[in-house]
């Protein structure tokens, strides 16, 4: 490979002022959902004492889970040697924290009580794998700064292996931490199963890719920059792998509830008879998220087309959203089984039949603005700093070209 230089985002002033405007219009609305939403209570949203997680979780989780996945272009570079990825690893650990930001934004902002994270903060239940979190997901803000720090600064390039081997490390554990939330709630019968580490790490990887992809091809083709089709094949073809893989593992797991008889009403629930829930399942997550991009990733002629392959990776990004609604409300909405084995005629507990939710508008609006400050956070970064190669064309990235 030959030498690789690296330059700030150069749009236009008039182009970068007007994506920094949109986005930041967005982030203030979400703002103004926020106030709205502390000023009256939580009563004015669709959350309740049954569905206490709302919309504003699942774009939590999807953007921190998100998050943990767009380091993986970085990790294959400098972790496992690849060195056409190398010059993508930047920007890589940029979007790594600005996913988290966003995504972390949206979890303080949604828990009725924000000043509470004080508390959070400064006593911990070790018990609780909510506590273990904090350390993971502020102990990687940390580590990837550091490791961008040795891969941007030539005096610490010697270090970048080592940081970024930590910083695999850590992204697994983070992962693993955020699917063992629903992994360890064993009051639930949507939860309690311990393929929901794993299947949030393979996730993870999807999601992180199709931002990458997004994020990378938007940059190029608005600074008139040369993607060369031989690395964008090679992370469309990775990107189908975890797409391949995190469809596996859902399959996976749903096959193993259904072998056990005291998950078929569950799996009815989800799989036929939830109403919204199994159209947001079947849709979004299987279909939307799953099947059409790996149709459009593999064919022939699809696969080639650099637009095909945007509206995928948009598509795995919907079927992301779905999954995590699928896992986040449907599983709360879902009764609790509080006498196994029993039929509920009447009872005071809201365990006689699924729980109402509807997302209200404020929720939504703060779920888009943690996206929407992801995306600011990541194109300031571009603009002020050297994130992004000056090109990933086929001769610079080939050794003989």
């Amino acid at each position: 490979m030959k030498k690789m230089y690296f330059r700030e985002w150069g749009i236009e002033s008039s182009r970068y002022w007007g994506l920094l405007t949109v986005l930041a219009v967005i982030v203030a609305v979400a703002g103004l959902a926020v106030f709205y939403m502390e000023h009256n209570g939580h009563w004015v949203t669709g959350m309740n004492n049954q569905v206490v997680w709302g919309t504003p979780h699942v774009f939590a989780v999807f953007l921190i889970v998100a998050a943990s996945g767009a380091l993986n272009i970085a990790s294959i570079g400098s972790v496992f040697g690849k060195k056409i990825y190398k010059p993508l690893a930047p920007l890589s650990g940029l979007l790594s924290i600005a996913l988290l930001v966003g995504g972390l934004a949206v979890l303080v902002l949604d828990l009725g009580r924000p000043d509470r994270l004080i508390i959070a903060m400064t006593y911990y239940n070790f018990k609780s794998i909510f506590a273990w979190n904090i350390y993971l997901y502020i102990g990687f803000l940390v580590i990837v700064v550091i490791y961008l720090w040795t891969m941007m600064e030539r005096k610490m390039n010697g270090y970048t292996k080592a940081a970024g081997t930590f910083a695999f490390v850590w992204r697994l554990a983070l992962t693993t931490g955020t699917g063992s939330i629903f992994g360890f709630i064993v009051a639930r019968q949507a939860y309690d199963a311990a393929i929901y580490a794993p299947m949030f790490i393979i996730l993870s990887f999807a999601l992180g890719l199709a931002f990458y992809m997004l994020i990378l091809g938007f940059a190029f083709d608005w600074d008139k920059r040369d993607f060369g089709d031989k690395l964008f094949k090679r992370l469309k073809n990775l990107m189908g792998v975890f797409v391949a893989a995190s469809l596996y593992f859902t399959i996976a797991y749903h096959l193993t509830n259904l072998y056990g008889t005291e998950n078929h009403e569950y799996e009815a629930f989800i799989l036929m008879d939830g109403g919204l829930y199994t159209m947001i399942f079947w849709v979004g997550q299987i279909f939307i998220g799953s099947l059409i991009p790996l149709g459009i990733i593999y064919h022939p002629a699809l696969g080639q087309s650099r637009s095909a392959i945007t509206a995928a990776s948009l598509m795995i990004l919907i079927g992301g959203l779905a999954t995590m609604y699928t896992v986040i409300i449907a599983g709360q909405a879902f009764p609790m089984a509080m006498f196994p084995g029993k039929e509920i005629i009447e009872s005071g507990f809201y365990d006689a039949g699924v729980a109402e939710y509807s997302p209200s508008l404020p929720e939504v609006a703060l779920g888009i603005g943690g996206i929407a400050m992801a995306l600011l956070v990541t194109v300031i970064g571009i603009r002020m700093l050297r994130f992004l190669p000056e090109t990933l064309s086929d001769k610079a990235l080939d050794p003989h070209g």
